[in-house]
Formats: C-alpha cells, sequence, structure tokens
C-alpha cells in the first residue's frame, strides 16, 4: 500500500483530493448541471469545480452529457458505474463519522 505503484494508493490519493467525495455525493441523486453542483458546493469555484469534474472523468467516476447542442449548451454530469459503486464504502465512512459524533457528545 506505501508503494507508488500500489493500486489502492493511487485511488486513495485520487478519492482524497478537495471536493471529489463531495461532488460523489452530489451526484449520487442523479444527473446534474455544473451550476447545480455549483451550487450545492458552497465555496468551491468554478475553475476548480470545472478541473475536478476533468478529473473525475479522465478517472472514469463521472461521465459529462450534452444535453443540449445549441447555444447556450447544456452539459450534465453523471456517475459512472465505477462512481456509483462508491456509494456503500462511503456511506460506511458517513456511518463511522456520526457514530463518532454521537459518542464524543
Amino acid at each position: 500500500m506505501f508503494e507508488e505503484s500500489c493500486a489502492t494508493r493511487q485511488a486513495l490519493e485520487r478519492l482524497a483530493a478537495k471536493w471529489r467525495i463531495l461532488l460523489i455525493y452530489a451526484l449520487l441523486d442523479g444527473p446534474q448541471r455544473h451550476a447545480r453542483l455549483r451550487h450545492r458546493l458552497p465555496g468551491i469555484t468554478q475553475k476548480v469545480l470545472t478541473e475536478t469534474l476533468r478529473g473525475m472523468e479522465a478517472d472514469g467516476l463521472v461521465s459529462r452529457q450534452i444535453v443540449k447542442q445549441s447555444a447556450p449548451q447544456h452539459v450534465e454530469y453523471a456517475l459512472t458505474e465505477l462512481g456509483a459503486s462508491l456509494k456503500e464504502p462511503l456511506a460506511a465512512i458517513c456511518a463511522w463519522a456520526q457514530e463518532q459524533t454521537q459518542v464524543r457528545a
């Protein structure tokens, strides 16, 4: 796991990028446009959102679909099967975090 070539390490490094997990959670609700995602993630800039979505698309976590070809073009982002497969592992992490919050309260 500590070797740079380890698949687990590479996956963790990709998912640990600042906005990726939150974007995955947002997209679990279904396909969404750029503006809706930006609204749901206060603090993310348009540039960072675009770069993050492009990186997630390159990693196979997100798909980009052009809904309207004519100007202004409408694009929707959705989780791929690979991206959606993160639902259960992320839910387990959230459940753990909630339990820890309750234990410490």
